[in-house]
């Protein structure tokens, strides 16, 4: 029997999931802002600058509020949908190409010549057809590289970097911890 690792799913980085969410943050003060002005009293500030003036604009507030609280919603789910997930029978990895293009790719472990973890954050698959894959970075990197290096190890397909699972130390050659 082969060994199948158990479904993982590893998220982009936050440095790629933060700025949709700040994003979100700064459409949902807008969409208060404008509700706040259309519950104030018509003599207010607020009531007068948004309500009454934007009855003369193309748009009125409430329906820009509204298109950007549905722009940025989509930004997040958009910056969500990157990420690998490695699975049973082998790894699935979406990306975004272009605007509105997503990118999903599944590789069974089959197909892997060699996987390389030589440099840092990167992942490099070489296919069999001659073919080089390279996975999107993720949040938990080190995680990601550990679950690869132990599919390598019990698949027997070549690796390349790596941490070297047989470094790791045992639980009986770990240093004791005395109590005083």
């Amino acid at each position: 029997m082969t060994y199948r690792p158990t479904a993982r799913v590893f998220l982009p980085p936050w440095r790629t999931r933060f700025p949709p969410l700040l994003y979100l943050a700064l459409t949902l003060v807008v969409a208060v802002v404008v509700f706040v002005a259309e519950q104030s009293p018509t003599n207010s500030v607020l009531y007068v600058q948004l309500i009454e003036r934007g009855s003369r604009r193309i748009i009125s507030p409430r329906t820009f509020a509204l298109l950007l609280l549905l722009s940025s919603i989509s930004s997040v789910l958009r910056s969500n949908m990157r990420g690998v997930r490695v699975r049973g029978d082998g790894i699935e990895y979406r990306d975004i190409v272009s605007l509105l293009i997503p990118k999903l790719r599944r590789i069974r472990w089959a197909q892997l010549d060699r996987i390389s973890l030589a440099r840092p954050g990167l992942v490099t698959l070489d296919l069999w057809d001659g073919t080089r894959a390279f996975l999107p970075r993720v949040h938990d990197y080190g995680l990601l590289a550990k679950t690869l290096e132990q599919v390598a190890l019990a698949r027997a397909i070549p690796l390349e970097g790596g941490a070297g699972l047989d470094d790791i130390p045992e639980e009986e050659d770990l240093p004791e911890h005395t109590s005083h």
